[in-house]
C-alpha cells in the first residue's frame, strides 16, 4: 500500500510538471517576431524611436547583437563613418552568419534606425518590422544546416543615405561578392495595405552605380518569393507599371541598391499601396486608403478629394502613425499578420531557395 501511494504521488507530481500542454509550448517564429517588434519599437515597453545617429540607434544595435550572440551566432560589428550636412557621423552594421551546405550566400538585410520621431513616429513599420522578422528567422534557424549559407545583416544609418548598406557592400572584395547568390531587403514589410515584392529596375541609370557594367536586375529572387507567397494565406503582389517604373521593378531608395550595383540579384519586400494616386502619382509613397490618414480620400479617383490642399496623403512611414499603438487602433491585427507571414515565408525560402 505504501508503494502504491508513493507511485500515485510521483505520478501526480510528474503530471503537474508536464510541459507538453498547449499553454507551455514555445511561441512560433511569427509570435516571436511581434514580441521583438514590441521590444524594439515601443517606447512604453522597449527602445522606441531610433533616430539616425542618435543614442537610441546605438542602443538598438547593442540589443540586436545581444540577441544574436545569445543564440550562439558570432556577430561581426562593422563600425563606419559617413558625412551628413558637412559633419562626420558614425554608426555600425551587425552581421551574423549561419553556415550552410554551400558557401554560396543568401544575404537578408534590414535597417534598424528610424526617422520621423519629431512627428511622433516610433519606427514600428519603418523599419522595426524588418528587424524583428530577421531576428525571429535567425532564432528559428539557429543550429540548422540549410542549402546555402545565410547571412543576416542589420544596417545602421539607412534613413539619411543608405550609409550602412553602402559601407557593407564597399567592404566586400571580389571573392566575397562572387559568393553572394541573392540579397533580400526587408524594409517596411508590415503596415501598408498590400505587401509587394520587387526586383531591381531594368534601367541601370536608376541606380547611379559606380560601375554600371556589374549591375544586375535579374528578377529570379523576386519571382521565387512571389511563388512561395502564393502558396500561403498572404500572397505578395507585383506593383503595376507607373511613370518610369515597369511592373514589379523598384528604384534605388533602400538597402538593396548597393548590392544590385555589385551584380547581386535582389528582392525588396515592402507593405504599401501602389493603387493610390498619391502626391507624386502611383509611386507607393501613400501606404493606405484608410480615411483616418487623409484629410479627405476619394475612393472613386483613388486620390485626395482636393489634391491642392491635402496634407496627409495616406502616409504611415515617418509620421505619427508609425507606432504600434496607433497601428493597432487603425488596423487591428494587420501588423501581426503581415509580420508573421513575412517571417514564416523567409524561413521557407531559406530552407527551399529554389535558385
Amino acid at each position: 500500500m505504501k508503494h502504491t501511494a508513493l507511485a500515485f504521488a510521483i505520478t501526480a507530481l510528474l503530471a503537474g510538471c508536464n510541459t507538453s500542454s498547449n499553454d507551455s509550448q514555445a511561441p512560433s517564429a511569427a509570435e516571436q517576431a511581434y514580441e521583438y517588434l514590441v521590444q524594439l519599437s515601443s517606447t512604453a515597453e522597449g527602445i522606441g524611436a531610433r533616430p539616425t545617429g542618435g543614442e537610441a540607434e546605438t542602443r538598438a544595435a547593442a540589443w540586436i547583437q545581444d540577441h544574436l550572440a545569445g543564440w550562439g551566432y558570432e556577430v561581426q560589428n562593422q563600425p563606419f563613418t559617413y558625412t551628413k550636412s558637412g559633419a562626420s557621423k558614425t554608426s555600425q552594421n551587425l552581421v551574423a552568419e549561419l553556415k550552410g551546405s554551400s558557401d554560396k550566400v543568401i544575404l537578408i538585410g534590414a535597417h534598424y534606425d528610424s526617422t520621423g520621431d519629431k512627428k511622433g513616429s516610433e519606427g514600428a513599420t519603418d523599419n522595426g518590422a524588418g528587424v524583428a522578422a530577421l531576428l525571429a528567422v535567425a532564432e528559428a534557424l539557429k543550429g540548422q544546416t540549410l542549402p546555402y549559407t545565410v547571412r543576416f545583416a542589420f544596417f545602421g544609418a539607412e534613413e539619411n543615405g543608405l550609409n550602412g548598406s553602402k559601407a557593407y557592400a564597399a567592404s566586400l572584395d571580389s571573392a566575397a561578392v562572387a559568393k553572394l547568390l541573392a540579397m533580400v531587403n526587408y524594409d517596411t514589410i508590415a503596415g501598408g495595405d498590400i505587401v509587394y515584392v520587387h526586383s531591381a529596375h531594368s534601367d541601370v541609370a536608376e541606380y547611379n552605380c559606380a560601375d554600371p557594367s556589374r549591375y544586375s536586375f535579374d528578377p529570379k529572387v523576386r519571382d521565387r518569393l512571389l511563388a512561395i507567397s502564393k502558396q500561403t494565406a498572404t500572397p505578395f503582389a507585383i506593383h503595376p507599371s507607373y511613370s518610369g517604373y515597369p511592373e514589379g521593378e523598384t528604384g534605388s531608395w533602400s538597402d538593396h541598391a548597393p548590392f544590385a550595383c555589385l551584380g547581386v540579384p535582389i528582392a525588396y519586400v515592402e507593405a504599401t499601396n501602389f493603387t493610390i494616386n498619391g502626391a507624386d502619382g502611383y509611386d507607393g509613397y501613400s501606404q493606405t486608403t484608410n480615411p483616418a490618414l487623409w484629410d479627405c480620400y476619394d475612393d472613386a479617383t483613388k486620390s485626395a478629394c482636393d489634391r491642392d490642399s491635402e496634407t496627409q496623403w495616406g502616409k504611415i512611414w515617418h509620421t505619427q502613425y508609425d507606432r504600434l499603438d496607433k497601428m493597432a487602433e487603425l488596423f487591428p491585427g494587420r501588423v501581426q499578420q503581415q509580420l508573421g507571414a513575412n517571417t514564416e515565408l523567409m524561413i521557407r525560402f531559406l530552407k527551399e531557395p529554389g535558385l
